[in-house]
């Protein structure tokens, strides 16, 4: 009997790829690098699973040209913006992605970029490797506490939840903003407060992002919400990079309206804006919230299980539309 054929957008780590070639005939970009359009358009091609990542646009067009034999697409990521859902379940096809397994690892990656944008830690690394330290200074490379201090963390679900229980061990004050609200015995176990978004701005010494993205938090955070931070405050993002006006980011950081920012996601990403770069108050890294062995391996066999869940035509542990099934054809 033949193997299902699949197509695999870009390395995933062992164990995964372990998994595929067991039961599939696995085709994978072979460059270390994203696949371009056209790549992805030949390569879904005469293939009966898609398994792609967030760098990818999977839309009407890529389906189309998966289809007839196409069942499945299987997305390495949490998120699946980079997915038109309704154009695959208009199509019958399933879509699923990995959800929870990295709601820790992002915890910790905040969390990091909170405590190295307070202390200046990427700042103080440049410093001392171009060879500026000349010995200890009173007023050398002044950063902010962070015990004891305000955390306002927006969008409060599995991510923002552990990220506040981290800031238990700072005796930090915990606010949030969300959409819907927990109930008041949630809070009261959690040790958080609500606030509205504008409270939560001017109160907070640290904001923290861990919102979705979609029309209602694109440009969530640009001019206005910059000017009702504190001056001291600093703003973090492991989200997703259009949930914050990154032109209006470097204005605020430049003006120095806010102390200092932490970015993990961009805009434009790969691109920067002009000037962020440059700004000293400002640690970026390149959208590794879940850059850990461990939690890529995780979200690799889970990615995996999913497509082939779809090939078999079983129960698919993480579909993101129950309603494909309305529109696959027999």
């Amino acid at each position: 009997m033949a193997k299902w054929k699949v197509y695999l957008t870009r390395e995933l780590p062992k164990p995964a790829l372990d998994m595929l070639r067991a039961e599939v005939d696995l085709e994978m970009n072979p460059h270390d690098r994203v696949v371009t359009r056209e790549e992805l358009l030949k390569g879904v091609k005469g293939k009966d699973g898609l398994l792609s990542l967030l760098t990818e646009t999977i839309d009407g067009e890529v389906m189309d040209a998966g289809l007839p034999t196409l069942k499945g697409i299987a997305n390495y990521a949490v998120g699946f913006n980079n997915i038109r859902v309704e154009e695959a379940t208009k199509r019958g096809l399933p879509v699923s992605n990995t959800p929870g397994v990295l709601t820790e690892t992002t915890a910790d990656l905040a969390w990091t970029l909170l405590m190295a944008s307070a202390r200046r830690i990427a700042e103080s690394d440049r410093f001392q490797r171009a060879g500026k330290y000349k010995g200890w200074a009173p007023m050398l490379l002044l950063g902010q506490d962070i015990y004891g201090k305000t955390l306002g963390i927006v969008g409060f679900g599995r991510i923002g939840e552990a990220v506040a229980r981290r800031a238990k061990g700072f005796d930090m004050r915990v606010v949030y903003f969300d959409a819907f609200r927990r109930k008041p015995e949630e809070e009261k176990k959690l040790g958080v407060e609500y606030l509205p978004f504008d409270d939560l701005l001017r109160q907070a010494d640290f904001v923290s992002i861990h919102v979705s993205l979609d029309e209602t938090t694109h440009h969530m955070f640009s001019t206005k919400q910059f000017s009702l931070m504190k001056p001291t405050a600093h703003l973090v993002n492991s989200s997703r990079g259009p949930v914050v006006d990154e032109r209006a980011l470097v204005e605020a950081l430049k003006a120095k309206r806010i102390a200092g920012a932490g970015l993990d996601v961009f805009e434009y990403e790969p691109e920067m804006v002009p000037g962020l770069a440059e700004l000293d108050n400002v640690t970026i890294v390149p959208h590794i919230a879940s850059a850990s062995v461990e939690t890529r391996t995780k979200m690799g066999t889970m990615a995996a299980a999913n497509l082939l869940a779809m090939l078999k035509g079983e129960l698919i542990p993480n579909l993101v539309n129950p309603d494909y099934v309305k529109y696959r054809k027999p």
